[in-house]
């Protein structure tokens, strides 16, 4: 294909992938599922041009992007909180899982060594931070379930990329060290945080520097890549770098980015993360089409390792079961003994974490780096390709129903300051601000409509952090006729601008600040 050809085709990838995103959400179906089977179908169009995914590329070009947005986003208090339970999933769980498809691999394909089976666990076992991202968007979970979905999602990536390269090594080689491997990881993990922060520490000295907005936001785009290419350039983990550098922006960005900054660099990376998303799913779906053609004669060796990969995909998902629930009865028996830092789950969030093992971009990726000459090589792609199919298709399209189902409850103790008393504060100080400022040297108030708007503003934070509910019954009205006078307003700009009364600057200018008027509407609505 040609370079022209490529990037039509990229253009008609990312339109399909806006279409199925719509139907998926008239239809109420996980877009992720959505996209992979359109995908899927789309690389069997007659007529489509044949390409093939670089795996290399697809690892570099996705992965530190949604790593980074992930991180960012990350609440750093609960994820420092729940690490021990974090590290239980991203690496306990991970390895657990690679044993278990290892064991079970070879008790059903025999003729396959033991390193290329613990190679197809390896492969398998991390769930995907994009599959967890695109399944858990508009799902309401306990922040506990939370704070361990998103922390696991954020590490395993290591793990598994870890562990896949020693046993591809110990495939070929022969050789295999556990506690090589093991003090490897450590190194890997600790130089990959070390790589992060300082990639991160240099992004905040640069932007302080720029004194520009659409500079430093351009810079922003090249952090993710800058941390993960670095970490491998050093030989220590790139996810770990990306993951590192997104959670130390994340927690700065408040002291170091002015509003109208991180308000357009949060437009700018929304709609970057949802084209990326959506190419990722609709990518893995497509390439189904070159796993076909590697293989050869697809579906006489489908039918005859049909056994083997049904076994490998039940012993994926229950593994995570076990895991899951197993490490929960051990809290459970640890905090009846007196151990009070032990708090199980229960049941209820232990059923829908155990069932939220989607795997996604990172196990095709690495299934097709697998090196032509390792033994069961087809075996492997044709496995990896049905637990993402299986996980991302069943498991993401059912996670919603069971969370209905159980309902698991928030058992973490609530936040010593609610929204309303954490509002009233912020006006508190607001008007204590004003209170002094309004006033010259002699005494004299010359700000007398500030005083009175913002002591107001506090009298009516204070009743609602009293009685929220009570004052909640006036507020809708309220907020309809503010929104309806910015209505109004929006028209009479329009409107003397068609009549060529005013200039396009004019325009802009004043709808900029009814944009950001209505905002700040919609947000004071939400948050109440």
């Amino acid at each position: 294909m040609s370079t022209t050809q490529i990037f039509e085709l990229v253009l008609g990838l990312l339109a399909a992938a806006i279409a199925l995103h719509w139907v998926a959400i008239r239809l109420r179906l996980p877009p992720a599922s959505a996209l992979m089977i359109g995908g899927g179908a789309i690389a069997f169009v007659p007529g489509m041009p044949h390409w093939q995914l670089d795996p290399e590329l697809a690892l570099v070009l996705f992965l530190p992007p949604l790593l980074m947005d992930g991180a960012y986003y990350t609440a750093f208090g609960r994820f420092r909180t729940h690490l021990p339970g974090i590290l239980s999933l991203a690496v306990g769980a991970v390895v657990f899982t690679t044993l278990a498809v290892g064991v079970v691999t070879h008790w059903l394909v025999p003729e396959l060594p033991w390193a290329a089976c613990f190679a197809l666990g390896a492969i398998v076992s991390p769930p995907d931070a994009v599959s967890a991202r695109a399944v858990l968007q508009g799902v309401r979970l306990p922040r506990r379930l939370v704070a361990l979905l998103e922390g696991e999602s954020l590490l395993n990536d290591a793990t598994g990329l870890v562990l896949f390269r020693f046993a591809v090594a110990a495939t070929l080689t022969g050789v295999f060290n556990a506690g090589d491997a093991a003090w490897s990881f450590v190194l890997l993990s600790l130089g990959g945080v070390a790589v992060g922060l300082a990639v991160a520490w240099l992004f905040f000295y640069v932007a302080r520097r720029l004194h520009e907005d659409m500079l430093v936001i351009a810079g922003s785009l090249l952090i993710p890549w800058a941390a993960y290419i670095a970490g491998e350039a050093f030989h220590v983990s790139g996810v770990i770098a990306t993951v590192a550098a997104g959670i130390l922006i994340g927690w700065r960005q408040h002291e170091v980015f002015p509003a109208r900054m991180r308000l357009q660099g949060t437009a700018f990376w929304r709609i970057m993360i949802f084209v990326l998303e959506a190419l990722v799913f609709i990518l893995i779906g497509t390439s189904l089409r070159g796993v076909v053609e590697r293989i050869g004669d697809f579906d006489a060796k489908v039918m005859a390792m049909l056994l083997p990969v049904i076994g490998v995909v039940c012993v994926v998902t229950l593994s995570r079961v076990a895991w899951v629930f197993g490490i929960d009865a051990i809290l459970s028996a640890l905090h009846r003994l007196g151990l009070r830092q032990a708090r199980s789950l229960g049941w209820r969030q232990a059923s829908v974490l155990s069932w939220a093992g989607m795997r996604g971009v990172v196990t095709l990726a690495v299934a097709l780096t697998l090196p032509d000459n390792i033994p069961g090589r087809d075996f492997m792609l044709i496995t990896a390709f049905a637990v993402i199919l299986s996980t991302v298709i069943v498991q993401g399209s059912t996670l919603g129903l069971l969370i209905r189902l159980v309902r698991p409850v928030d058992t973490d103790p609530p936040a010593k300051v609610s929204l309303p008393y954490c509002e009233a504060a912020i006006a508190k100080a607001k008007a204590d601000v004003v209170a002094k400022l309004a006033y010259d040297a002699n005494g004299e108030l010359i700000h007398p409509m500030l005083l009175d708007q913002y002591t107001r503003r506090l009298n009516f934070t204070e009743r609602y952090a009293e009685d929220a509910e009570a004052m909640m019954r006036g507020l809708d009205p309220h907020f309809d006729v503010v929104m309806a006078a910015i209505a109004a307003g929006r028209a009479e700009l329009i409107r003397l601008h068609r009549a060529g009364l005013i200039e396009d600057e004019t325009l802009h200018d004043l709808e900029r600040d009814l944009d950001i008027e209505e905002m700040a509407v919609t947000l004071q609505r939400s948050d109440l």
